[in-house]
């Protein structure tokens, strides 16, 4: 799942390194740039083995359950380590940020009551859609309808390929998080001109916290205090927050921003290989075509919404 180090570059979000007020890392080539490309792609099989070991605890803590778990492990680590300064913002600022963590809470809580019901692959395809309306908006082009309608093509193959076998809650759920994922993307580009460092990530991963954590007791009670739970929710936190931010963050200063978004757009790719060696849980050959034609789309939107801003 996305993250964003001072809301530049948007790890984990497909695009979101081409957004407006976003700006462009030092470009570096050769080894530095094939080192970029390993670490944004060590931190995208992070992030989506992360979500697959979530989905191997929901048995014990339900989706609820897991949501509050890595997301309060996230925002008392990301706490503790940045360290955010509170002083001095004014009220507007303190809108941004909770925007930003009911976008971060919305987007966590409505990914993981997806990937309850269908597979990881299918669910981070439709969730990227979000995203990759937000990029084509953005674009404003006549080619990124183009890219926009190869994008539906995937998702009406992908329905073709069993959507209603899937669980049409779960799909509708993956679409509502991609709505949050795009307003999260929002939110995060203006929390990161108005908060210092990663200071607006951090306010809003607690607020993201304050909102998920309530839904978590209630769901799960006691069970997210057993010691194994606890572990593996420590795991997901590190494997979908921890380990990316630090990847991605390194990788954006030796990439350019475009390289960066169009190799987060493998993302569905990726959530598949992860959904299949975790979870077992394997696609039919008109999904994957599906998938492909999706992480295409993505990919497409972005670079026209790169040459556009070039």
């Amino acid at each position: 799942m996305p993250g964003g180090p001072d809301g530049a570059g948007l790890p984990g979000v497909p695009g979101g390194a081409g957004l407006p007020g976003v700006g462009r890392p030092r470009r570096s080539a050769g080894i530095g740039s094939l080192g970029g490309i390993g670490l944004v792609l060590a931190g995208a099989l992070s992030v989506q083995f992360g979500s697959a070991v979530a989905a191997l605890l929901f048995p014990r803590a339900g989706a609820l359950g897991v949501v509050a778990l890595r997301v309060t492990i996230a925002a008392v680590l990301l706490l503790v380590v940045c360290r955010p300064r509170l002083r001095g913002h004014s009220r507007g600022d303190w809108a941004v940020a909770g925007c930003y963590g009911l976008a971060l809470g919305g987007m966590n809580i409505l990914f993981y009551q997806a990937i309850d019901r269908i597979p990881l692959g299918p669910a981070v395809t439709l969730e990227v859609l979000g995203p990759l309306l937000l990029s084509v908006a953005v674009a404003r082009r006549a080619a990124s309808l183009m890219w926009a309608g190869l994008a539906f093509a995937g998702v009406f193959l992908l329905g073709q390929g069993s959507l209603g076998a899937l669980n049409w809650a779960g799909a509708g759920f993956a679409v509502g998080a991609g709505a949050m994922w795009a307003a999260y993307i929002v939110c995060g580009s203006r929390a990161g001109a108005r908060f210092p460092r990663v200071d607006g990530l951090a306010v809003a991963m607690a607020v993201a916290a304050l909102v998920s954590l309530p839904l978590g007791i209630a769901s799960a009670g006691a069970t997210l205090l057993e010691p194994e739970v606890l572990a593996l929710g420590l795991g997901v936190a590190l494997l979908s927050s921890g380990v990316p931010y630090t990847l991605e963050l390194l990788a954006l200063r030796r990439l350019p921003a475009g390289t960066f978004a169009v190799l987060m757009s493998l993302a569905p790719a990726i959530a598949a290989l992860a959904g299949f060696l975790v979870l077992g849980q394997t696609l039919s050959a008109v999904q994957c075509v599906a998938i492909a034609l999706v992480v295409g789309a993505s990919a497409g939107a972005i670079r026209t919404g790169g040459a556009d801003r070039d």
